[in-house]
């Protein structure tokens, strides 16, 4: 059903307009008493084998939302509503900012796939900050803040804009993530470098230790598909030595070729970052890698073309403690985060193990033993 109204009125619409119409809808919903009780019985079955703890938290499960659909955290509750475990909200600059000139968000619908060049537009961190600290919950869910840079504020001084990020929404995140690997902030991507991320990891880490002095709020980086196989190693070890408590992989990716895309060659060569289904081959090689690098030392988080639940399930076996959607979403509809618990469940009761923590990394410390 959702498949064909996609077809007959979002297909149709402006991939922007489209997301926030959607967007009220489910706010909306939220907001209905009797209906978001409804809709989270059907859409958001608490199934007791699939709990997770990670992060120091736990969880109804382990599949969560990925940056970017919430940016102002204004939809906690809708998207609780629809299944997912863990919000992740942002990408959050220190300043509020427009994003880059419209049209900036382009559907390759042949390929399952999103293009966004959106450039991080948000309400700023004392504004999202502010709506967080009077939020009153309705349902019960883990909220994580992405940060990023301001795109005025010059490279030399991003550490001092993550840090009024920090210092604005540390007490408000039940985790924090570093978001150094969009490719729509002018030489964001450059802070991936060791040499620019340990200064600007460590300063953050301060940050929310001296914002926050009554609990540990962990920490996160999200790193790029796009780094050679030795950048992503050193990423993890800088992790491992700075102790951070997990990286996110991966955002999205600036390539397009060799990723077999079918859609209109004017299409595919829109500027921005491309996710979804095509990402899906080089996210898990790189959560693969992380894993054999880092082991069970720091959580891991898979994401990038997760469309289904073989396709988590697999992340989960490459080493990912959680897992995260967005752009299958906008294929598959309100039942997305359902079917992939539904059948993470059934795959785990036809696997030797008896709990997805066991699961975590066991096909990657497999292949290293051969």
């Amino acid at each position: 059903m959702y498949k064909l109204f996609f077809r007959l009125a979002f297909q149709r619409m402006d991939p922007e307009q489209a997301h926030y119409a959607a967007f009220r809808w489910i706010r909306l919903a939220a907001r209905i008493p009797v209906l978001r009780t409804f809709a989270a019985a059907a859409l958001a079955p608490r199934l007791k084998e699939l709990r997770t703890e990670a992060l120091g938290l736990r969880m109804h499960g382990p599949f969560g939302l990925a940056a970017g659909f919430d940016k102002n955290a204004v939809a906690i509750d809708g998207m609780a509503m629809l299944g997912f475990d863990h919000i992740e909200i942002g990408t959050v600059t220190g300043e509020p900012q427009p994003g880059n000139p419209k049209k900036r968000l382009f559907r390759l619908v042949a390929d399952r796939a999103l293009i966004n060049r959106m450039g991080f537009n948000n309400e700023g961190s004392a504004a999202v900050a502010a709506r967080l600290a009077s939020r009153n919950p309705v349902f019960r869910t883990t909220v994580g803040v992405n940060i990023g840079k301001t795109k005025v504020v010059p490279e030399a001084e991003a550490a001092a804009d993550y840090v009024k990020s920090t210092e604005a929404l540390a007490g408000h995140a039940d985790y924090l993530v570093v978001n150094v690997s969009s490719p729509n902030t002018p030489g964001l991507r450059d802070l991936q470098a060791t040499e620019s991320l340990r200064p600007l990891l460590t300063a953050v880490r301060e940050a929310a230790d001296r914002t926050v002095t009554t609990r540990r709020v962990p920490l996160l980086v999200k790193i790029a598909p796009d780094l050679a196989d030795e950048d992503v190693d050193a990423v993890a070890d800088l992790a491992v030595e700075l102790g951070l408590d997990g990286i996110i992989a991966t955002n999205t990716t600036i390539a397009r070729e060799d990723l077999g895309l079918k859609s209109d060659p004017a299409l595919v060569g829109e500027t921005g970052g491309l996710s979804g289904a095509p990402l899906k081959e080089r996210s898990l090689a790189v959560l693969s890698r992380l894993y054999a690098r880092v082991g069970d030392r720091i959580t891991l988080v898979g994401v990038g073309g997760v469309e289904n639940a073989e396709d988590a399930w697999q992340r989960i076996l490459a080493g990912a403690t959680l897992v995260q959607g967005y752009s299958a979403f906008i294929y598959e509809g309100p039942f997305y985060a359902r079917a992939i618990h539904q059948g993470l469940a059934a795959r785990l009761a036809a696997s030797p193990y008896a709990t997805l923590a066991e699961a975590v990394g066991a096909e990657t410390r497999k292949k290293a033993a051969l």
